[in-house]
């Protein structure tokens, strides 16, 4: 037996072993065989690969984010980030790019094909020729209109048994999930009404991954993005993905061993490959799928963009230093994703704990005020709670009193805290281009997180984007900077150390070292609208070396008696010149 086939049979054992109609070792022939493996133990050999470094800077993005007329909106999108962010993006993510019904995309009909409004697989891989690729593995559900789901209701392969149905026996009373629809749908299929599973939607059917059949489907997929050059891959909504009668039906062990295998199969071909996982529950169920370095790669910090905005909004830095503490740092080999904002809403389940009612609701209060709308969930005993605020970060951010310089300023300031923290930084195309709220698009489309998912026509955001006093082109250029300057920093590695400072409400801080210890920044951030100042002697800088302000090249001489910053500023403190 090949060391592929002994680990996933091992793994495929924890998820499949109680079942006795699978014949695990038949299951794991399968899937070697699925993703590329022939059994003559032809796999690459995992190896301590450098996976990321400080240079690493994501762009979240739609395919069609950028149009233009009589051209292909990929191949837009392709032209517009060699045109402004190949000196500061290394990897793009594409959103779900395949055909769809609903939920802009991530209702996908058919996993091997490109939509063929956007482009095709000749696009996806021009590219991911230039950027490192990522993309989704909508793994929860797919489209009620797919074929998988008219030949499940047939009976009919490929899709028969394919999608959880629950029986009058299936205890749901437990269940958590972020919608107000009702659970369960009943449709005909040749052997009855059977009530399907529909964790978000009535057009998203979750599959059934007790049936390895599914999984199997899943690493073909896999393999056709793989040849296809995608090297990131994201497991949407992976913690919804089993589900066991009388409990909450998320992030249960299988949910773990899911992610565990997944990754196991994929790096016996794609050692380089990455695996992110989008769990947007609360910050220490999160946590948990980093496993034993088994599992993902790297999370989404589901917690910063609500703490971030609430520090902003707020003034007032101690609940963002408090849980900054409290984070564990990534062992290596793992990371966070940090992002202020994506196409989805601000979640508030991440913060459960970490901020009072009073002052979420504060936050609700002052984000309402700026056009951001409100989605709900339905709690267990029936009754609802805010699940995410819907608002572009431009707007999020916008200062009513200060007018749009302050609120640039804020913007600017929210990056290059995102910037300066551990893991790898990942912004929003929206970010870049402060892009305000799509009052229209949420009209047209009837969906709340329509009003973040702005399409730009390409004339008109070129025109913006020559305009230097525009707040589109003074944002963009702005952020990029900031990244100019992270990406030269050592200290700013995803997994260089990092201590957070207590240097009261008005002032974030941490500060990070390099892996070699030869660079240490001090990151200051004065996040209020009124000037402050930092006691030198609460940075401890060591004497013997000379201290530059990156932002400035300003120098800091450590017996300064305070340290003054205008109203959001931000002070990145080196030992080394930036070149290091």
């Amino acid at each position: 037996m090949s060391k592929s086939h002994s680990k996933i049979k091992h793994l495929l054992g924890t998820l499949y072993g109680s079942r006795q109609e699978t014949n695990v070792d038949e299951v794991c022939v399968s899937l070697l065989n699925a993703i590329g493996l022939d059994g003559a133990g032809s796999e690459r050999e995992v190896v301590d690969t450098r996976l990321w470094s400080e240079s690493d800077i994501a762009l979240i993005t739609y395919g069609d984010s950028i149009l233009c007329e009589d051209e292909k909106p990929l191949s837009v999108l392709h032209r517009f980030c060699l045109t402004h962010f190949s000196d500061c993006v290394s990897w793009v993510h594409i959103l779900p790019f395949f055909p769809w019904t609903s939920d802009d995309g991530f209702s996908v009909l058919d996993y091997s094909t490109v939509n063929q409004a956007l482009g095709d697989w000749d696009d996806i891989r021009a590219i991911g020729s230039d950027f490192k690729l990522m993309a989704d593995l909508v793994l929860n559900h797919c489209s009620s209109r797919s074929v998988w789901f008219e030949n499940f209701k047939q009976d009919v392969k490929p899709g028969a048994g394919f999608f959880f149905t629950a029986t009058e026996a299936f205890d749901v009373s437990q269940v958590v999930r972020p919608r107000t629809s009702d659970l369960l749908q009943a449709v005909d299929t040749t052997s009855g009404t059977a009530k399907v599973w529909c964790t978000f939607s009535h057009d998203q059917i979750d599959f059934d991954f007790s049936n390895p059949e599914v999984l199997l489907e899943f690493t073909r997929i896999i393999r056709i993005y793989l040849d296809q050059g995608v090297r990131v891959f994201r497991l949407d909504a992976v913690a919804f993905t089993w589900k066991r009668s009388g409990t909450t039906c998320i992030n249960l062990p299988e949910a773990h061993d899911l992610v565990r295998l997944l990754r196991a199969l994929i790096e016996l071909v794609q050692p380089d490959a990455i695996i992110i996982t989008e769990t947007n529950v609360p910050n220490i169920e999160n946590l948990a799928y980093f496993g034993q370095r088994d599992e993902a790669h790297c999370i989404y910090n589901f917690a910063l963009p609500p703490l971030l905005i609430h520090t902003l909004l707020e003034g007032d830095s101690s609940r963002m230093t408090r849980w900054l503490m409290s984070m564990p740092p990534a062992v290596l080999g793992t990371t966070y994703f940090n992002f202020l904002a994506s196409h989805d809403g601000i979640g508030l389940r991440p913060v459960e704990g970490l901020l009072s009612t009073a002052e979420l609701e504060s936050m609700r209060d002052k984000l309402q005020a700026n056009g951001a709308l409100l989605s709900w969930r339905e709690l267990p005993d029936g009754d609802k709670s805010i699940y995410e605020v819907n608002v572009s970060l431009v707007d999020a951010l916008r200062c009513q009193e200060g007018g749009p310089t302050e609120t640039l300023d804020r913007m600017v300031l929210a990056h290059a805290i995102l910037l300066g923290l551990e893991g790898i930084p990942a912004i929003y195309l929206h970010s870049f281009l402060a892009t305000p709220n799509d009052e229209q698009r949420v009209l047209h489309t009837g969906h709340n997180r329509a009003i973040n998912r702005h399409q730009w026509d390409l004339k008109a955001l070129s025109s913006k984007l020559s305009d230097p006093a525009s707040e589109h082109s003074k944002c963009l250029e702005r952020i990029k900077f900031l990244i100019s300057i992270r990406r030269r920093q050592p200290a700013f590695h995803p997994n260089a150390t990092q201590f957070t400072l207590n240097c009261g409400r008005a002032i974030f801080a941490f500060w990070r070292q390099s892996q070699d210890r030869r660079q240490s920044i001090f990151c200051l951030y004065n996040i209020s609208a009124l000037e402050a100042s930092v006691p030198m002697a609460s940075l401890n800088l060591t004497g013997g070396d000379s201290w530059t302000d990156l932002m400035t090249g300003e120098a800091c001489l450590p017996d300064t008696q305070n340290l003054s910053m205008a109203p959001y500023q931000a002070i990145w403190l080196s030992n080394l010149d930036g070149e290091a």
